[in-house]
Formats: structure tokens, sequence, C-alpha cells
């Protein structure tokens, strides 16, 4: 699997648009967002607790440091985990940001999850809130 690489040059940019489209077709579970201007991925488990749900975040944090790529943590109405990714050096997406939701994409976190916890692309969090 690809590991990401430092984004500390001048020269780095947002990729375009129809290539994040591309690109993520390899992560599906994420939805693909445009905040003002700036695409972002975003995806949302249901975790059984609270305390299941810093767990996560726990095992996130630890291949988000691996990786050196930092992404938005947010817990939600107790046990909704959301997490945002994008390069905020560059304002929006780049090649890093796929590999990260890759990786996350293949933790181990059943345990830590609710039954039926996959949430459709485009489904929001309220829509789940208990």
């Amino acid at each position: 699997m690809k590991k990401c690489v430092p984004c500390n040059s001048k020269d780095m940019r947002p990729m375009p648009e129809q290539t994040a489209h591309e690109l993520h077709k390899h992560v599906q579970d994420w939805n693909m967002l445009n905040e003002d201007g700036c695409m972002k991925l975003q995806r949302v488990w249901k975790v059984k607790s609270f305390t299941k749900g810093l767990d996560f975040f726990q095992l996130v944090a630890d291949i988000a440091e691996a990786e050196g790529h930092h992404p938005d943590l947010h817990l939600v109405g107790w046990n909704n985990a959301k997490i945002e990714i994008w390069t905020h050096a560059v304002g929006g997406l780049t090649e890093n940001d796929f590999i990260l939701a890759a990786k996350i994409n293949s933790l181990k976190v059943e345990h830590l999850l609710r039954n039926k916890t996959r949430l459709e692309p485009g489904s929001t969090v309220d829509k789940f809130s208990e």
C-alpha cells in the first residue's frame, strides 16, 4: 500500500476534481464534499459508545501519525464518529487523502461499531442520531 508523502512543497496544488472522482472509486465508502471550493473526503461510523468512539479515533490517530497526515476527527451526538480528510496545506484533496482513507478503511474496527453501522454515501449524522 502506498504511503503519504510530505506536502511541504510550495508547488503542490489540490488535484483537479476529475482526478479526485477517479480516485474516489477506490474509497467509495467515503463521501466527497465541496465546502466553499475545498474538496474533502468524509465518512461517518456509528460506534457502540462514547468510549468506543475514542478507541476508534486512537486507531485512526496511530495511522495518521505513521503517515504524517492528520484528518479532522469529530465525535458527534456521543456515538457518531465522523472523519474529514483533506490536505490543509493546499486547501483541497491530494493523493495523500485517498491513501489515508484507504488505510482507515483497512482498520479492523467491527468490535467498536454498532450493527448496521455503515452509513450510505450522502447520509448525514443527524439522520442517524439517537
